[in-house]
């Protein structure tokens, strides 16, 4: 799991990151444990849904009947061509609205719910995109997320402090060590529900946070 989306304010430049990176992370984010997260907070989503980090797709086929659209954003193109069988199959209509998560172009106080899954380790200013996922969103809104990061243990912690420059040069500006639950309450929103746990692996990849948080 340690390849995933990015929001660049700028789409990655190079072969492999154009090329090769929406590809690895299709196929790393594709097991069965990634599946029953997104199909668990898919399952709350209705009326207009942001999704930030869309990447090749995967989460297109756990959209509810009760979505009526979603805003995509995500600034690969090579993966909304991976993902363009998921959204052609799908029954709910995807308009793709940007490339930046640090800049969205919605209006203020738009959409019902905000989803990112796995994406706000590689955002450059996450404060930002974060402020900006709550200004979309309308009053009595929510943010849905799952995502990775900074792990409690301390032993790990270190661990993921010493690899995350490693980890940002070959997997598209992914943090492991981001405290994903002290960024979401820094935006403001307020955090309904939050899971923990790992995932079976290395630890210092998979520590989860899975939250709805909501904006009063």
């Amino acid at each position: 799991m340690s390849i995933l989306h990015s929001t660049r304010q700028t789409p990655a430049k190079g072969l492999y990151a154009e090329r090769v990176l929406p590809r690895i992370a299709d196929v790393a984010l594709s097991g069965r444990a990634f599946a029953r997260s997104r199909e668990r907070f898919a399952s709350g989503l209705e009326g207009e849904v942001l999704e930030v980090g869309f990447g090749s797709g995967r989460n297109v086929p756990y959209y509810p009947a009760t979505v009526r659209r979603v805003r995509a954003v995500d600034p690969s193109l090579p993966g909304r061509k991976l993902a363009a069988k998921r959204v052609a199959a799908s029954q709910v209509p995807v308009e793709f609205v940007g490339l930046d998560g640090e800049s969205l172009l919605v209006e203020d106080a738009r959409v019902d719910h905000v989803l990112t899954t796995w994406t706000l380790c590689t955002i450059p200013d996450v404060e930002r995109a974060l402020g900006e996922m709550c200004r979309v969103l309308r009053p009595g809104g929510a943010l849905h997320f799952v995502e990775h990061g900074r792990a409690p243990d301390p032993k790990v912690a270190r661990w993921q402090d010493r690899l995350t420059p490693m980890q940002r040069r070959v997997a598209g500006g992914c943090h492991l060590n981001r405290p994903i639950d002290e960024l979401i309450a820094g935006a403001g929103l307020h955090v309904a529900r939050i899971e923990n746990y790992y995932l079976r692996g290395p630890k210092v990849l998979g520590y989860m946070f899975e939250c709805v948080a909501t904006k009063q």
